[in-house]
């Protein structure tokens, strides 16, 4: 029997969020299907590669070739969809949206269970990495400023649903499944919030000609 366990339950339903955020987006640039479906990939896998690097684990993708099926599932609910999607900008949104908050937690509790032992502020970095990376990369790809550069506020919200996951779980003693959800909930409240009043932090300026 195989058991599957609550972090990898939500790096499935992340994966395939953030593979439709990336191919919708390539889909609205006109990429062909390859093209678009590559990008959903990065999207999907980006962040937590980085991670891995970082942590010194052996890549989550590697031996797991649901990933890349997963990606393809994603391409083709897009083309299935495509006109509701590409007609509905908020879609890409909630897909984001969803994507960052499941790789936050996933990031958090692999860092967690790691051979070396790290401090919780390193798994904060590692849940904030995990959710930003691949948004990061798929920007790249298509030609578009990262929306972890703009005005937005987006990896802080991976930063801040860390934190909260710090004080359930070494604070106040919940477990990993609840930590995890508070955490994601922090992460996806913070980025409408964000979006709907329009918060966000000061720009840097530079010196005045």
């Amino acid at each position: 029997m195989i058991e599957i366990t609550f972090t990898q339950v939500l790096d499935f339903i992340g994966t395939l969020a953030f593979a439709i955020s990336g191919i919708r987006l390539a889909s609205a640039k006109q990429f062909d299907l390859f093209g678009a479906y590559v990008v959903g990939v990065v999207t999907a896998i980006g962040g937590g590669t980085m991670r891995d690097l970082m942590l010194g684990n052996q890549i989550f993708w590697m031996t797991n070739s649901f990933y890349l099926i997963c990606s393809a599932i994603a391409l083709l609910w897009v083309i299935a969809f495509r006109r509701l999607l590409v007609r509905q900008n908020n879609t890409w949104f909630l897909f984001d949206t969803i994507g960052l908050a499941l790789f936050t937690v996933t990031g958090i509790e692999k860092t967690l269970t790691a051979p070396a032992e790290y401090p919780f502020w390193v798994a904060i970095i590692m849940g904030a990495i995990t959710g930003a990376a691949g948004g990061v990369f798929r920007d790249v790809f298509i030609n578009e400023v990262p929306l972890i550069f703009r005005k937005e506020i987006y990896a802080l919200a991976c930063v801040i649903g860390g934190m909260v996951y710090g004080v359930c779980y070494h604070l106040l003693g919940l477990d990993t499944i609840s930590s995890g959800l508070i955490c994601g909930s922090t992460v996806i409240i913070m980025r409408l919030l964000a979006v709907k009043y329009g918060l966000h932090l000061p720009t840097l300026k530079g010196e005045p000609e």
